[in-house]
């Protein structure tokens, strides 16, 4: 986990489900560093990709930001996509 990734995670908290360019749109970090970290977040079951392009904060998301899962306890999931 990276800072920007519980900032991403907030941020589709506080707004919704989110593309990368929507991240970049709110000031979290630029499109194509969102596109990564969406990715590992959601190799680690923290978000979900619901179509191509937009994610969702998952109940495992919501667990870490209120400090209610520590993330060096997920292990990757198989394929998420």
């Amino acid at each position: 986990m990276r800072p920007v990734d519980e900032r991403i995670m907030e941020t589709m908290r506080d707004e919704g489900n989110l593309t990368p360019q929507a991240v970049d749109n709110f000031g979290v970090c630029s499109r194509s560093h969102a596109s990564v970290r969406l990715s590992k977040l959601n190799k680690y079951g923290l978000v979900d990709r619901i179509a191509q392009g937009l994610y969702r904060l998952t109940e495992n998301g919501r667990a870490f930001l209120d400090e209610e899962l520590d993330a060096s306890e997920l292990e990757p999931v198989e394929d998420t996509e």
